[in-house]
């Protein structure tokens, strides 16, 4: 059994209802993949490929990336089975209101980095901040509903994205779903995918098979 390290919090009550928060973030995400592809058959790096700028940028992205799934699935450990149903506040939780969204969000920056892009990179960052914080503010009004005055005293300390590390805070020992960590893990591979994509478009350029119409810094 999960012990909550904050005794002014209850973890009892009925399920949250989300509502189509969820549904809605990955249709809008879903959307911004396919406009971002479209936008690679006519965009580059202002950057020579292959050069110490580019690659630079491109590495500091993978590991980004690296840090987004490794994030994800740590923050699983903690909320895994139980984001609907509790008001989770230790462990990434105490520092943070939404762990995974800040991980997705530099995920996104590190999707990206690998165009070699600067600008690109902090566009991508962005476009996922306005969409995470959107959902981050239905949840939490689904969440504020169902434990007023615990979420109440836990929002007005623990920052909505960006850490505080000095509020940290965790149990000895917690209970995990195998299963909810092995799923979102693997979902976060698909950040993974697009270190090949681009690729594959920077060849494309290289070789005149695509045009370019715009680059980048």
């Amino acid at each position: 059994m999960i012990v909550n390290p904050d005794p002014d919090l209850s973890q009892a009550g009925a399920a949250v209802a989300l509502g189509p928060s969820q549904t809605a973030r990955k249709a809008v995400l879903g959307l911004g993949i396919l406009c971002s592809i479209a936008f690679l058959f006519v965009a580059g790096s202002y950057e020579v490929d292959g050069g110490f700028v580019h690659e630079g940028i491109e590495w500091l992205g993978v590991v980004l990336i690296v840090v987004c799934i490794l994030g994800r699935t740590w923050s699983t450990l903690y909320i895994g089975g139980r984001k609907n149903a509790e008001l989770v506040t230790y462990g990434p939780y105490s520092i943070c209101r939404n762990p995974l969204y800040t991980f997705s969000i530099i995920g996104a920056i590190g999707v990206g980095a690998q165009f070699g892009s600067v600008t690109v990179a902090l566009v991508c960052g962005f476009f996922a901040w306005i969409v995470f914080h959107w959902t981050a503010l239905r949840e939490e009004a689904a969440i504020a509903a169902a434990f007023p005055d615990d979420f109440r005293r836990y929002a007005a300390r623990v920052p909505r994205f960006f850490p505080d590390l000095r509020l940290w805070n965790s149990p000895q020992t917690i209970t995990v779903q195998p299963r909810a960590i092995a799923t979102t893990f693997f979902d976060a591979l698909i950040f993974l995918t697009a270190i090949p994509l681009m690729e594959t478009f920077e060849y494309f350029h290289d070789a005149g098979i695509l045009p370019v119409f715009l680059k980048l810094p």
